[in-house]
């Protein structure tokens, strides 16, 4: 069974744009695209640790403030000529508030 925990209202995060939220078990970087879908990832990109929530949101993709790079929402993968990843936890949103998966974000605290 999976454990949720409620981090944020969907409203709270405008569409095609990001929220740094903090949970007992560390930051995590919650995106939301035009079309709702929801995505949770690290915040520091692989390059030079620029802060996803400050980056543009852009189809299933954020473009990290500092230097660009363009990081996949799903996969948490760098895209384009530039290697890296970014951790991804389970997301889903549940009558209008955002839930993450609390077993994922424990693993990474204790790592």
């Amino acid at each position: 069974m999976t454990d949720w925990i409620d981090v944020a209202a969907l409203d709270d995060i405008a569409p095609r744009g990001a929220r740094l939220v903090k949970t007992r078990m560390g930051c995590v970087a919650l995106f939301r695209t035009a079309d709702d879908a929801v995505f949770a990832l690290d915040n520091a990109c692989p390059h030079k640790q620029g802060p996803l929530a400050e980056g543009i949101v852009h189809g299933k993709a954020v473009t990290c403030p500092l230097h660009n790079w363009v990081i996949s929402l799903e996969t948490g993968l760098v895209q384009g000529n530039d290697e890296g990843q970014v951790a991804t936890y389970p997301a889903r949103v549940a009558d209008g508030r955002v839930l993450l998966d609390a077993g994922f974000i424990r693993a990474r605290s204790a790592a």
